[in-house]
């Protein structure tokens, strides 16, 4: 008896999953190139070639960090090498719990600060928590993928450099290279003290790097706490990185998949044309949104522009509407956690298009009406 033959992968462009994304033909080819050695000479040039672009991506004069993890893994490396006893996170979906998790985790004291899931964190309410809670590092998610929500870093960022010796600690998982983020800008100049991505959202990589970027202020905190770890720790990490070196063995079919990204992204403009690209596909769910009565989890500038969280219709159930557009070749996600049955979510992230997202809207059009 033959093997049952396995149906076809979705055409590219079809994948509008919240992460991971779908992964451009171009970028995976690069991926078949041969290995070379992780101490080797084209190591060396690969991760100097790298430099230039990744600092324009993430808009900032420091060394961007790229390490074979998952952007948890970053998330790590910002608790263990940023707070010193106590952090306050601030909660308001899944992804900034596992950041507060992160914190009890590596054995330092969490404070929390929590809001409904769809709202976010506004900067009074932050400041007010600050004068009433000292802490020496604050955690927070910009675009919360669980929600749909993006919260306001750069207002955020200038509260929290009112009080001295507090870090801000940046999870930009599904905002990076999809929307604004001003790493050495925001923070009334002072810059965000530590930020990170991962390679599967709107850089539309496969899964398995982490990237990110820390302020001088997070560098010398570092230096004074003694539990780093190896794998994460900071000083290691940025002293290979700026000798062009890895500080393990990497993913390097990754890495090559990241060179032939990121040239692709200079050639639509450079990261300014990559953000009117997504904010485009935002816009074009909010109009579509307005015209079929579906309504936001977010409030109309809180949303993200890589993750639209859209309620599910009274009498519509989420698993059967993402069933059925699997059925006829697309994905999009569920809700998320305690969102899973009341909410659906679009991915428009990476390397998607509105033609592409106007095809996947006019099906959904039909199963929510």
């Amino acid at each position: 008896m033959s093997a049952p033959v396995a149906p076809p992968p979705p055409a590219f462009g079809r994948f509008f999953l919240p992460g991971p994304t779908d992964v451009h033909p171009e970028v995976l080819a690069a991926m078949q190139r041969p290995m070379i050695g992780h101490r080797s000479g084209a190591m060396e040039q690969l991760l100097a070639g790298i430099e230039a672009p990744l600092a324009r991506l993430f808009r900032t004069s420091h060394p961007v960090l790229v390490g074979t993890t998952s952007a948890t893994g970053f998330m790590e490396m910002a608790v263990r090498n940023g707070v010193r006893n106590r952090a306050l996170s601030l909660v308001n979906g899944s992804f900034s719990e596992r950041f507060a998790k992160l914190v009890r985790a590596c054995g330092k004291e969490c404070i929390r600060l929590d809001v409904p899931p769809g709202c976010a964190v506004e900067p009074d309410m932050l400041r007010d928590t600050l004068r009433r809670t000292p802490v020496d590092a604050v955690t927070l998610v910009h675009s919360e993928t669980s929600t749909g929500v993006l919260q306001d870093v750069e207002a955020l960022a200038a509260v929290v450099r009112e009080f001295d010796d507090v870090l801000l600690l940046v999870d930009a998982v599904t905002s990076l290279a999809g929307s604004p983020v001003e790493t050495d800008r925001w923070g009334g100049g002072g810059g965000l003290d530590f930020v990170l991505t991962g390679s599967q959202k709107a850089l539309a990589l496969p899964p398995g790097l982490a990237l990110g970027v820390a302020s001088e202020r997070m560098v010398e905190r570092a230096k004074t706490l003694s539990g780093r770890g190896l794998y994460f720790d900071l000083v290691s990490f940025l002293d290979a990185t700026t000798k062009h070196q890895p500080t393990n063995t990497p993913a390097i079919s990754l890495l090559y998949a990241l060179e032939t990204q990121l040239a692709r992204i200079e050639r639509e403009g450079g990261v300014e044309g990559r953000w009117r690209r997504h904010d485009a596909m935002r816009r074009r769910v909010e109009e579509w949104s307005e015209q079929h009565g579906i309504a936001y989890l977010p409030r109309e500038g809180r949303r993200s522009w890589t993750v639209s969280c859209l309620k599910v219709p009274e009498g519509k159930a989420a698993k059967q509407i993402v069933g059925a557009l699997k059925q006829a070749g697309w994905t999009i996600g569920s809700g998320y956690g305690p969102l899973k049955e009341s909410t659906i979510r679009i991915g428009h992230m990476g390397d998607h298009t509105v033609a592409a997202l106007d095809q996947l809207l006019d099906l959904l059009a039909g199963l929510v009406a």
